[in-house]
């Protein structure tokens, strides 16, 4: 199933970023750092080369992710031309106080109070972009929510004299390329419910989990995982839960079941765990990459 969500709102919204970023100085581009790859939006990338503006990529719920593959994606991310990478999380205030240093790092010319440090923040729904910005400017001025897409247009505060934050709306783009970048933000969350099905989400976060981490399936579940196979341990989890569909002789209720796998991996109750890494990511575009090749001249 190929996973597509690109909600009305959102085309104002790019057309909006776009007259916005001519007129500040830094962006930065909140990422989740479970999958930092499938959580970049192509068109921030595109919107910001086109006016060469410097970008502070943040990993955030980098407490959610395996500090392993968050190191391996800075290191990766470091190579990229106008970009400055850290991992933070946004509920934590030492992490957040860190940034405006950062960002006026990436645009030094940009200090005093008639050239005022003027920040964009962006990103897709639900990476954490509300939280960040409430953490800003220490009280709560944007609405924080479970579900993707709570912020729909931007707003502008000066957090002091000499800098600026402009606030935008969480930014999908209107194709997702890779089936396999659909299905991982399904799970993370970063994808409305209506365009998706939990049960076949849940399947190959499932998958991902027996190939990566078996070992957090046994941790939270006791499943035996050497014996199961990607549907098995959604079926697993529904009945180590007592996921029963009532008045049908203990038919597993399985969309409950998903929805429950899907938020102990959200909260972190299935440890720190991250869904693509800098290899998986090479292994997975170069699996793809004949389907995209144009056939030889003759």
């Amino acid at each position: 199933m190929a996973i597509q969500w690109f909600p009305g709102h959102m085309t104002s919204a790019r057309r909006h970023a776009a007259e916005t970023m001519a007129n500040i100085d830094v962006v930065i581009e909140v990422l989740d750092a479970r999958l930092p790859e499938a959580s970049s939006n192509p068109l921030i990338a595109e919107l910001r080369g086109f006016r060469q503006r410097p970008c502070l990529k943040l990993l955030n719920k980098a407490d959610l992710a395996d500090p392993a593959a968050t190191q391996a994606w800075l290191t990766f991310l470091s190579t990229q031309e106008n970009v400055k990478a850290v991992a933070i999380s946004a509920k934590k205030t030492n992490d957040v106080a860190r940034l405006p240093a950062l960002c006026q790092a990436l645009a030094p010319h940009r200090d005093d109070n008639f050239k005022p440090l003027r920040i964009m923040i962006m990103g897709i729904p639900n990476v954490g972009k509300s939280t960040l910005l409430n953490a800003l400017v220490k009280r709560r001025v944007a609405a924080v929510g479970d579900e993707p897409a709570v912020t729909k247009s931007q707003q502008r505060i000066a957090l002091t004299p000499r800098l600026t934050l402009v606030d935008t709306p969480g930014l999908m783009w209107p194709k997702i390329e890779h089936d396999s970048d659909g299905y991982l933000l399904a799970i993370a969350h970063a994808i409305g419910r209506n365009a998706v099905i939990d049960e076949d989400v849940a399947t190959h976060l499932a998958g991902l989990l027996l190939a990566r981490y078996p070992e957090a399936l046994t941790a939270r579940y006791g499943l035996k995982t050497a014996e199961l196979d990607a549907p098995g341990v959604l079926e697993g989890v529904a009945r180590k839960r007592g996921c029963l569909i009532k008045g049908r002789g203990g038919e597993l209720d399985l969309e409950k079941a998903a929805m429950q796998f899907l938020t102990d991996f959200r909260n972190g109750a299935l440890g720190r765990i991250s869904l693509e890494t800098p290899e998986t990511r090479k292994a997975m575009l170069a699996g793809l990459a004949p389907r995209h090749e144009e056939a030889p001249e003759e």
